[in-house]
């Protein structure tokens, strides 16, 4: 597995993992650039991790299909978001209106939130 800390300057540091499990130094540099300062929280599932910034955006990284591609929602979790958490395979994100955005593996109970709550 990997692990991930936000260091007291707001950056993120990562380390252990494999193929699957999100190391920065894995990522792109688009990604790793938006992890330099301003994050206030990092959850994962069992294979990514998404980074609540101060300015209410989300960053996602790790393996796609466990809810490192965030890109289906980036619009909704680009501002906004007060609260993130993670499950084995999908992330949540509750935003200040009280929306909640979902991604990640639909079979974990992404698409069920989702019916539930529209």
């Amino acid at each position: 597995g990997a692990f991930a800390a936000v260091r007291e300057d707001g950056s993120v540091i990562t380390w252990g993992g494999d193929t699957w499990c999100g190391k920065l130094s894995d990522t792109s540099a688009a990604v790793q650039s938006k992890l330099t300062c301003g994050v206030q929280e990092v959850v994962s599932t069992r294979d990514a991790f998404a980074a609540l910034k101060v300015d209410g955006s989300v960053v996602t990284w790790g393996n796609a299909s466990l809810g490192g591609d965030s890109s289906a929602v980036e619009a909704q979790i680009s501002s906004g978001v007060v609260q993130i958490a993670g499950s084995t395979s999908s992330f949540a994100a509750v935003k200040d209106d009280g929306l909640v955005v979902t991604w990640g593996k639909g079979s974990t109970g992404v698409n069920a939130v989702r019916a539930e709550l529209a």
